[in-house]
Order: C-alpha cells, then sequence, then structure tokens
C-alpha cells in the first residue's frame, strides 16, 4: 500500500551527500573554498603539549576539527550539548568535520575544554589576524574606506541583590561570593546594563570596523553594553586607515572623536548631528543622506549574524569569554563573507 523504505544500499551515503548538495549546504559550499588545514600550526604551536615524554594515555582530538566544531556553535547558534547532539544526528555536519558514521564525537565537556583554551589563550584574536592577513593577500582589502558601527551581544542575566549590584558597578564584584566559590563561578561581574530606543540590554557589545566594498571586518573590540560606542575609536582605527574615508553614524559625532579622525589622518565622513537650538541645514541632510548609501553596508554585517548566524547571544560568563566568543563570531562571519564573494563570483 505504501512505498516501502527498502533496505541500505552501498551507495547511499554518496546518494543523500548529493541530494544535501542540490538543496544547498553551505557547509559544503564553505569546504570547497576553505581550507581548515590553514588554521593547524596556529592551533597546534598554541594548545599541543610538545613537551610530553612519551604517547602514553588516551589522545587528543585533533584540533582542527575541534576549531571546526567552534565554527559550527557560531553559526548555528548551538550550546555545547546541542552541538554534540547534532554532530550525532545530522550528515551535513558529520561531512564538514569529515567524520563518518561511526565514528568518535567530541563530547560536550571536550568542546567546552577545548573552547576555554582557545579563548583564555588569546588564539581567536590570533586566528582572526592570521585570516585577515589571508584576505589582504587575496586583495579583498581595499583600504579605500572603512565602516564602524556597534552591536550588542546579549548575556545571560544575573540574579542579584542590589547591594550585589551596586558592588559590581562599581567595579568590585570581584569581592563577592568568595566564600561560595561555585556560585561565583556562574556570576558575570563584567557585563552591564544599558538603554537603547527605549530598549533595554544586557551583556556586551562588539565594535567592528568594516571595509565599505569587501564587507569584511578587518579590527573589533569588545566592550560591556554600557559603553558609548564612541569610546573605543581610538582601539579600531589603525596607521593603515591613513587617507581613507571612515564613515559612521552620529553617534560617533564631537570634538573628541574628530581628533582622533585626525591622528590617523582619515577624511571624516561621519554622520552630522543636529542639536536643539541648532538643527541640520538641509545640506547637511544632503550630506547625511548621501554618506547613508555607504554607511548603511555596515549593518548588512551584523543583520548576517543576527539572521543567518542566529543572532549575537552569549551563553557565557565574563569578558574573557565574551572577547572570545565575540572573536569567533567575526571570524565565522568572514569566513562565510568569503565563501559567498567565491560562489557568487562577486569582483570589484
Amino acid at each position: 500500500m505504501y512505498k516501502r523504505r527498502g533496505n541500505k544500499g552501498l551507495f547511499d551515503d554518496e546518494f543523500t551527500k548529493e541530494r544535501l548538495s542540490a538543496m544547498g549546504n553551505p557547509l559544503e559550499s564553505i569546504s570547497k573554498v576553505i581550507d581548515f588545514e590553514f588554521f593547524r600550526d596556529s592551533l597546534e604551536s598554541k594548545l599541543l603539549n610538545t613537551n610530553k615524554k612519551n604517547n602514553a594515555g588516551a589522545k587528543p582530538y585533533d584540533v582542527v576539527l575541534l576549531f571546526k566544531i567552534l565554527i559550527l556553535q557560531r553559526y548555528y547558534g548551538l550550546g555545547d550539548s546541542q552541538v554534540e547532539y547534532q554532530i550525532l544526528d545530522r550528515t551535513s555536519f558529520k561531512n564538514f568535520l569529515g567524520l563518518e558514521t561511526g565514528d568518535k564525537v567530541p563530547d560536550e565537556k571536550t568542546v567546552w575544554s577545548f573552547r576555554e583554551r582557545v579563548t583564555k589563550t588569546g588564539l581567536v584574536e590570533e586566528l582572526f589576524e592570521q585570516f585577515t592577513s589571508f584576505l589582504e593577500a587575496q586583495e579583498l582589502l581595499f583600504n579605500e574606506g572603512q565602516m564602524i558601527d556597534a552591536s550588542f551581544t546579549v548575556a545571560p542575566r544575573q540574579r542579584n541583590t542590589r547591594e550585589e549590584n551596586k558592588k559590581i558597578k562599581k567595579g568590585e564584584g570581584d569581592d563577592l561570593w568568595n566564600d561560595k566559590l561555585n556560585k561565583k563561578k556562574h556570576k558575570d561581574i563584567d557585563a552591564r546594563w544599558t538603554k537603547k530606543n527605549g530598549e533595554t540590554f544586557y551583556g556586551y557589545k562588539n565594535h567592528a570596523k568594516v571595509d565599505t566594498k569587501s564587507k569584511f571586518i578587518n579590527t573589533y573590540t569588545v566592550t560591556d553594553a554600557s559603553v558609548h560606542d564612541s569610546q573605543t575609536l581610538d582601539n579600531l582605527l589603525t596607521e593603515k586607515d591613513k587617507d581613507q574615508d571612515l564613515y559612521a553614524d552620529s553617534a560617533y559625532t564631537g570634538e573628541e572623536q574628530d581628533k582622533i579622525i585626525e591622528k590617523y589622518e582619515m577624511k571624516n565622513k561621519v554622520h552630522e548631528k543636529g542639536y536643539r537650538n541648532r538643527p541640520l541645514t538641509d545640506e547637511q541632510k544632503a550630506s547625511n543622506t548621501k554618506k547613508s548609501k555607504i554607511r548603511a553596508r555596515v549593518e548588512h554585517v551584523f543583520g548576517f549574524m543576527e539572521q543567518s548566524m542566529q543572532g549575537l547571544v552569549l551563553k557565557s560568563v565574563g569578558m574573557v569569554r565574551a572577547t572570545g566568543i565575540i572573536g569567533l563570531i567575526n571570524l565565522t562571519y568572514n569566513l562565510f563573507r568569503y565563501e559567498q564573494i567565491k560562489r557568487l563570483k562577486i569582483t570589484y
């Protein structure tokens, strides 16, 4: 009466791969243009114990495999237990990682431990810079203009007393819960509350500088959510920005910001800001409209993170972890942006 499911054939796995490919598999697409072996030397030199005297004990999982799992987490917005389950369950994940049915899969504790080492050693920043250098060699960072913006990265909300919150706000959070160390591990004393356009946010900010043409992130910095966008300008600009146009919204307007832009010898294309007793002239409004056509491109970057990468959300605690994970988010964006440029054969 019904179509039979049939027995597994010799080439069924190949047929499954072909069907996934035909339906549009982003992991297959990125594997075609990026050889993740590119990151091996950096990963092994930082993470492997080269002083080990013998090969006794369990062999560790391959560092490139574990790094690719971190990329999966950032692209699909998965926690440690979720990514373990999905690798076991999904053919596309196994194919991306080079695993076959029956192969051992790193459990959630292994993934957590690897991410801790990657974030706490500053390796994320090193890997980001390594891929940025690759993009420069590919002539995909045009350095004709830069865009700057920031986006909130939401962190788990804390349940603290008023007195505890007062101490945290004063920067005295490290003095709390020293008699309950297990509880202290789960407390975030670095994240902050802030309001924007009537909405309340808790967590951190991802401040990024983006190439106006290729839309690759080339520098970034991480702060708590309460830090004003304009306060990170000096951290984002570099000597390479000399003579380039700088686009940003009116949040980056001010005497101090103008001085920083002058220090790096950039052309100021920041939106002008109107005031109660000094509204914008028609000429200034027209200038802002013209600038917006370019500046709006930076919103495509954060839009991709929100929609295609399941949003800017953290499940970790503390500035060190937040910095590492946001760095991984930015690197993942650049990897998939590179895949998009290659797949669509975008030329400039």
